[in-house]
């Protein structure tokens, strides 16, 4: 017997077998683990998911229900509502912060036989909408085409959809609003003019001829001299010496007003634009961009000191890199950059000149009054021409999103050639819209949402 457990004590036979059969079961423990964690990562993406889509419809300003409501309703309909363990809201005139919390466990399979039965499955998150600083500039294509197919009604109805949408009692002292009106050209009203160093030719308007080398900038070069545009208009058969669409716009109503809150004088104005004259975009698009430029501020707190501006506004437009502050642009159009004549500089050089044609349709006056021969001397043709417009419209475009200001562009029942200018003037594709009748209202309105942005804090 004692031989026999000498014999069995040194032999190894079949030592390999049970050292892989203990292999074997590390590994599937090691496995098990990775199945577990893989089990515990899935249930935690799911809740994740739940409560992040949750708070950040419950911090919507918009949001009717109280964000307590909408979390615990996003949790319930996703068959979560047990694991829901807090909401915490934050919120003041233009804010919103919702916070929520969520936990549930994951029982193990394999872990269990190591001793852990269960893994913790947490969630938490913030989101918030916050109206920061906005600098918007809203550009109004006002040009006679605009008198077709209704559409200078559904303009007026979706732009002021857009003033109420983007100030509201929340927003005050945050957001300014610049409108600006143009046509064949942009008035940039009295109070504007007065400030800039102009040669001042007359009172009947107040537009400025902008050298083509301004559009490679978006600032506005303040030290420059600049030419008043001439008041006159040309583009009729000459039948009748109307003078209601001269080439600078005329009436109040169709002048720049810059950095408003006034949600009730900005509808006012608009209720009342008219179509009128040619289209050059971009006039209107080179103001826009001016009235968001920090070159511009000492125009800008003049007007305030003289009560002009919300005093509010003081020290706007604000640098480029003010990370509280959002820069946007909304051009829209009807149609597309065309030519633009002017009365030939001997013919428009004194006081007499200037009255002359403020009383005479340009065309009307020289079909009666002078030869055919001769009316060839009395304009500079092609001022601008068409090429010439979506040229500058591109550089002032460039120069704008070169300094980060977002552009929103609205080809508004355009041709393929406008939409493509339009497009490429956006900021990006997605920033551009096309629209039909009507549809231009939920264009203005998905704007104005996007600029109340909801951000992920957490």
């Amino acid at each position: 017997m004692r031989a026999k457990l000498r014999r069995f004590a040194i032999d190894d036979d079949g030592s390999m077998t049970i050292f892989a059969c203990f292999l074997v079961l590390m590994m599937l423990l090691i496995g098990g683990i990775g199945v577990d964690l893989m089990r515990n990562e899935m249930e935690r993406t799911r809740l994740q998911n739940t409560l992040d889509r949750a708070i950040l419809a419950a911090a919507d300003l918009d949001q009717e229900m109280s964000p307590e409501a909408v979390v615990t309703d996003y949790f319930d309909k996703a068959g979560l509502g047990s694991y829901l363990k807090s909401v915490t809201v934050d919120e003041g005139l233009n804010y919103r912060t919702v916070t929520a919390d969520a936990a549930t466990v994951s029982p193990t399979r394999f872990m269990k036989f190591m001793g852990v039965s269960e893994l913790n499955v947490p969630a938490v998150g913030t989101a918030s909408e916050r109206i920061a600083n906005v600098e918007i500039s809203l550009v109004l294509d006002i040009s006679g085409s605009m008198a077709s197919n209704s559409k200078m009604e559904n303009l007026r109805n979706a732009a002021k959809v857009f003033v109420d949408t983007v100030i509201r009692p929340e927003t005050k002292d945050l957001v300014s609003l610049s409108l600006v009106p143009y046509s064949e050209h942009v008035n940039v009203g009295e109070p504007i003019f007065d400030r800039l160093n102009t040669i001042h030719r007359h009172e009947f308007s107040y537009c400025l001829e902008i050298p083509n080398s301004e559009f490679d900038n978006a600032n506005f070069d303040l030290s420059k001299r600049y030419d008043q545009m001439q008041h006159f208009q040309w583009n009729y058969d000459g039948y009748n010496n109307d003078r209601n669409d001269t080439v600078c716009p005329r009436y109040d109503y169709e002048t720049v007003s810059p950095l408003s809150q006034n949600a009730s004088a900005l509808k006012t104005q608009i209720g009342k634009l008219q179509p009128r004259a040619g289209t050059s975009i971009f006039l209107g698009m080179k103001w826009a961009t001016a009235l968001l430029d920090p070159s511009f501020r000492p125009v800008i707190n003049s007007l305030i000191n003289a009560n002009d501006i919300d005093n509010a506004f003081q020290g706007r437009p604000v640098a480029y890199d003010d990370v509280e502050t959002l820069k946007t642009i909304i051009l829209m159009t009807d149609g597309k950059n065309d030519r633009s004549n002017r009365i030939a500089d001997w013919a428009y050089d004194s006081a007499s000149d200037y009255v002359h044609w403020s009383n005479y349709n340009f065309n009307w006056y020289l079909s009666r009054y002078v030869s055919s021969r001769d009316r060839k001397y009395y304009y500079v043709a092609d001022y601008y021409t068409a090429s010439t417009g979506d040229y500058l419209l591109g550089n002032i475009c460039d120069a704008a999103k070169d300094k980060g200001i977002v552009i929103w562009a609205i080809g508004f029942e355009v041709d393929d050639h406008g939409a493509n200018e339009m497009r490429k003037c956006a900021s990006t594709p997605s920033h551009f819209f096309r629209v039909e009748g009507v549809q231009i209202t939920e264009a203005f309105k998905a704007i104005a949402r996007t600029i109340n942005q909801l951000r992920l804090t957490q």
